[in-house]
């Protein structure tokens, strides 16, 4: 079992199900409202701890009814909270979804919350938990600082990092060096290099960028060549957190020491499951159901 330690966000999602996406000025009847928790840290999380591994959280909350549900969901899904820190300055952060049936996917406006106080002094107070970790994830719903923090830390102890740069913008490039794997999907990684092609920003990176192509898998740059990870094909009903699942996943695989292609397979098949089903952690897969359909 390999030891991942999640630093990012965790928040409530209110989803609203609608036929069709209101225009500008527009009003329509949703069908339903959703309450789950998530974050994109929580999420990631979550994923990782459902899928074997030994997994630690490190965020902020609002001493607030959310807050309370937001660390006792991930107590029940198996994460360690114990530096998952509660203020009274601020109330938890929340993402309000609206997931339009008419073209099944989703669109997302988050509200930062306590997420805003993950800073450099609580990364510093985590520092014997990141030191003592295989993989260390790291999302961008919290501060740049923390980010930095967070990626310097673990470079100086020698403990490999993936950063997910979503939602994208407000990291510097130079960022990017400090992670071991860079995770972002195509409009994370053109709002980073809005001036260079996929193939381009693979080649300059070789085996740092991987890049998320939805339903056309993940990509990479080795030997002089991408390499393309296909994805499995499934019927979505919710892609909410699918990212994050795929995120999740892939620390815990290489957690465990699994090789990178097989590290990817292992993400996307626990991906796919996870559009399955409602809400960004309500389809996440238990690690015998991504195996049995890894064995086809």
């Amino acid at each position: 079992m390999g030891k991942v330690t999640v630093v990012g966000s965790a928040a409530m999602d209110l989803t609203v199900h609608v036929h069709k996406r209101p225009a500008a000025g527009e009003t329509v009847i949703g069908s339903r409202l959703y309450l789950s928790p998530g974050g994109k840290g929580a999420n990631q999380a979550v994923a990782a701890a459902r899928l074997g591994a030994e997994t630690f959280f490190v965020g902020c909350i609002g001493k607030d009814g959310y807050g309370e549900m937001i660390r006792r969901n991930l107590l029940s899904q198996g994460v360690d909270v114990s530096w998952l820190e509660d203020t009274d300055a601020c109330g938890s952060g929340t993402a309000h979804i609206t997931l339009s049936e008419a073209d099944g996917d989703n669109s997302i406006v988050v509200i930062q919350g306590a997420n805003a106080l993950v800073n450099p002094d609580l990364v510093r107070r985590a520092a014997a938990r990141l030191k003592e970790s295989d993989v260390v994830l790291i999302q961008n719903e919290i501060p740049a600082d923390a980010i930095d923090s967070v990626l310097d830390c673990c470079r100086t102890c020698g403990v490999k990092t993936i950063l997910n740069p979503a939602p994208a913008g407000g990291l510097a490039p130079e960022t990017l060096l400090k992670a071991t794997w860079v995770i972002p999907n195509e409009h994370e990684l053109h709002a980073w290099f809005p001036e260079q092609n996929l193939e381009d920003v693979l080649k300059a990176y070789p085996g740092k960028v991987i890049v998320t192509l939805g339903e056309q898998g993940a990509v990479y740059w080795e030997k002089d060549a991408v390499v393309r990870i296909p994805s499995y094909k499934v019927e979505a009903i919710d892609t909410t957190g699918a990212g994050d699942t795929f995120v999740g996943a892939l620390g815990a695989a290489l957690s465990e020491g699994q090789p990178i292609k097989e590290a990817l397979r292992f993400a996307n098949a626990a991906a796919a499951l996870s559009v399955q089903q409602l809400g960004a952690q309500g389809g996440m897969p238990v690690r015998e159901e991504v195996e049995q359909l890894l064995k086809g």
